[in-house]
């Protein structure tokens, strides 16, 4: 059906019990939670082991903005470039660990604002256009000619949004939990869509806002977590955050929800999605990555997407895939957005693994 791809499905039957869930930011929610008899640090199974940058640096890129970058695994490797999501959510020492560091020169960095980024959470200069540009940047500071690229859900964006201006310089894209920020895609999750789905946590997040401003909660959020009030900005980012934590697994995880908590964390997460999603990205038209794969169909690539994905729905991915056909395509059947569920970190091991012979 399919010549130029292949869809992989992978069966699993998962056993689920409920457990009551009581968190600093859902205490209001008296809901239960389905929990999985195995954690997600199953996955690691299928990863690689844990290693320690070789190098860490700065850059600075404007007048404003100065970044941290490192690099680990094989210094004269071949080198793979991971991209973080959000836009804001940083890198963590998890991420090395879908590359074999003896074949690798794996390199990470916090984009603008993110992470260990300076300034924290600064939304000047920071759009789509100079993260695509920070990463020419990066290339050529570390004397790297092409590189392998992967990222998910915002990075994935990234990812085609910098392949598409730089075909040149990719090796190949690995993609997961595809999200090109088009109007609708912001819509299901931040107004009317996810919500059905997460009813509970849902209410917890329109609580922050008054309902005569529930029509547009992007904008009423955005207001507030770019306002002058302190403490309803930290108030507004954790609550924020904690519903992106809550619905990116395909069962509610307490201890990713948790994450939320790290006030610095939630700012730079909630600010930075927000002033990114609000702008719709600073794409010319609403399609355009979708549109302009044109640009990049000889690019060898991989896309990995759950098919429970409730942040990044699998309909984003199933188009991406209708106009690039040559690319690689896995549904994961047992899955939902998150990067380390079982069977979506086996595809991108696989998939960065495939990708070492280029």
């Amino acid at each position: 059906m399919f010549p130029a791809c292949s869809v992989v499905l992978t069966k699993r039957v998962v056993v689920i019990k409920s457990i009551t869930v009581c968190t600093q930011f859902l205490s209001r929610v008296g809901s239960f939670v389905c929990r999985p008899p195995y954690s997600t640090d199953m996955a690691a199974v299928h990863l690689y082991p844990e290693i320690n940058p070789y190098n860490i640096g700065r850059l600075k890129v404007d007048h404003v903005h100065e970044l941290y970058y490192e690099q680990s695994g094989k210094q004269n490797g071949k080198p793979v470039l991971f991209l973080h999501g959000g836009p804001g959510s940083g890198v963590n020492q998890h991420d090395r660990r879908f590359f074999d560091p003896n074949i690798y020169r794996i390199v990470m960095f916090d984009q603008r604002g993110a992470g260990k980024s300076t300034p924290a959470a600064e939304l000047k200069d920071n759009t789509t256009w100079h993260l695509v540009a920070d990463i020419e940047k990066i290339r050529k500071h570390l004397d790297i000619g092409k590189w392998v690229v992967f990222g998910g859900s915002w990075g994935s964006t990234l990812a085609l949004a910098y392949a598409q201006t730089h075909p040149d310089n990719v090796k190949a894209l690995i993609l997961r939990g595809i999200f090109t920020l088009r109007r609708k895609e912001v819509l299901w999750f931040y107004q009317d869509g996810a919500s059905h789905l997460f009813p509970d946590y849902w209410e917890v997040f329109i609580n922050q806002i008054p309902e005569a401003e529930r029509h547009d909660l992007l904008s009423a959020y955005y207001k507030r977590l770019t306002g002058d009030d302190e403490k309803v900005k930290q108030i507004c980012a954790k609550s924020w955050s904690a519903w992106e934590c809550a619905t990116s697994k395909l069962v509610v995880d307490q201890e990713n929800i948790a994450r939320a908590a790290v006030c610095s964390w939630a700012l730079q997460f909630a600010r930075i999605e927000c002033h990114y999603f609000i702008h719709g990205g600073w794409f010319k038209y609403d399609d355009q990555l979708i549109k302009e794969v044109e640009k990049i169909r000889h690019i060898p690539a991989t896309i990995v997407q759950g098919r429970y994905d409730v942040v990044c729905p699998a309909r984003t991915a199933w188009q991406l895939h209708k106009n690039w056909p040559e690319a690689e395509f896995h549904i994961v059947p047992n899955a939902g957005h998150a990067s380390r569920e079982i069977d979506t970190a086996k595809l991108l091991v696989e998939a960065a693994d495939k990708y070492k012979s280029l």
